[in-house]
């Protein structure tokens, strides 16, 4: 949510910025809030000369009770309560246009940064950089779910009784190696400063408003029946929402978190759930990082963040690259974003493995979040990024690791995790 005066002085810059994004439909929104805005403005003004003048007039009823005046003072204390009547329908009129103006802010695109490349979709998604040699050997790479069936690690059949499509067992050696991914990037990030947190893995509708654009809520979220909770989609959602309301110290920024949950989406869109596969579901495990800091930081941090899972994921072995997001692939809230994809030898292509965002203030605005200075409180600016999300970053370990015989390789960095081991060997041959 951007700032009311910012648009209010440069309505031509945010309509511009509407249109970057290709959602002309939301252009009249930007004259309709203005024009609520002056009437708020009005209405604030006439509330605030009401309640002088009745400041006055009570004021003036002391004096006269002080001076025995008692009948005078009656006959104006009838003007009070005519003020009165008039505050109570002010304040209604107060409260139904800011409402009205929250509501509508809330649908307005955040102002993207100037380097946000201009595109209708992630089809115009710019790369930027490479990370690693993409190899594709001189043998063939089975499709995932092959892999995974050769050491007997995963079984949809029986989720699909359980759950439903989109859900998933992992057993044996796959489920730990998984696991082991999990746990050395929760090490790594905490080696690198960052502060390990188990937040909450359901939330309150207030907070996923604070933290996403309703868009984002309907396409994602699984709310909770007869109860005001919906399940994270991701720990970012709860870890920002941790902070609603609250005053935080200059000296205590930068804050950054690093966190583990199960993630839980609908995945209502084009894409689709996987069948067979283990790319698309509905329920995954993630470790993520979160950063609140100076809004003079945040670009600086951006770039640290997607520079982190960068180099987790060379660790195991895997070429990744860069790419921009475009403005029509950016959500509502971002200023802007970068996915990581990982190097897939199968399909002799990239896949999204992370996604990097700053949010300028939008989200702080959203939730109330600001920093005490001594030159006065403002708001603060949040980022998020994924430092790996699996089941899908256990895809590209096993593609990028996968040998000729069917073994697939651990990397050194997972093996303490692994209990030692160094490869899964195959247990079914098929």
């Amino acid at each position: 949510m951007i700032d009311i005066k910012f648009l209010r002085e440069n309505p031509e810059i945010v309509k511009q910025n509407i249109k970057n994004k290709f959602q002309d439909q939301k252009l009249p929104l930007v004259d309709e809030v203005i024009e609520l805005d002056k009437k708020y403005r009005e209405v604030k003004l006439n509330g605030d000369n009401l309640r002088n003048e009745r400041k006055t007039i009570s004021a003036e009823i002391g004096k006269l009770m002080q001076s025995g005046k008692k009948d005078e003072a009656e006959k104006i204390k009838n003007d009070v309560q005519e003020i009165n009547k008039k505050l109570e329908k002010n304040e209604s009129l107060e409260n139904e246009y800011s409402e009205k103006i929250k509501n509508i802010m809330m649908k307005i695109p955040n102002i993207m940064d100037k380097s946000v490349p201009i595109g209708k979709d992630d089809s115009e998604n710019v790369e930027v950089q490479r990370f690693g040699d993409p190899k594709v050997p001189d043998y063939e790479i089975p499709y995932h779910a092959d892999i995974i069936s050769k050491f007997n690690g995963l079984d949809k059949e029986s989720a699909g009784r359980t759950s439903g499509m989109g859900f998933y067992y992992l057993l044996g050696d796959v489920a730990r190696l998984h696991e082991a991914m999990l746990a050395y990037a929760r090490d790594y990030m905490i080696n690198n400063g960052f502060t390990y947190v188990i937040p909450p893995f359901m939330i309150h509708s207030d907070i996923v408003n604070g933290v996403m654009s309703f868009e984002e809520m309907d396409a994602m979220m699984y709310k909770i029946e007869n109860e005001d909770l919906f399940l994270i989609g991701t720990s970012e959602h709860s870890m920002i929402g941790r902070f609603k309301g609250q005053l935080i110290k200059k000296d205590e920024l930068p804050l950054c978190l690093t966190s583990y949950s199960p993630c839980f989406r609908k995945e209502i869109g084009s894409h689709g759930l996987e069948e067979r596969g283990l790319y698309r579901v509905h329920q995954f495990e993630k470790q993520e990082m979160i950063v609140l800091c100076e809004p003079e930081d945040s670009m600086t941090w951006y770039n640290k963040m997607w520079k982190l899972s960068v180099d987790l994921f060379r660790s195991w072995n895997v070429p990744v690259r860069q790419l921009d997001c475009c403005s029509g692939d950016l959500a509502d809230l971002k200023v802007k974003s970068c996915d990581i994809e990982a190097w897939s030898p199968r399909q002799k292509s990239y896949f999204e493995v992370c996604s990097c965002s700053t949010l300028g203030d939008a989200q702080a605005r959203r939730l109330g979040i600001r920093v005490k200075s001594d030159k006065g409180n403002y708001y603060l600016h949040t980022l998020n990024n994924t430092v790996v999300a699996s089941p899908r970053g256990l895809i590209a370990v096993l593609e990028n690791n996968y040998n000729e015989d069917g073994s697939v390789t651990i990397p050194e960095v997972l093996r303490p995790y692994m209990g030692g081991l160094e490869k899964m060997t195959p247990k079914n041959k098929k």
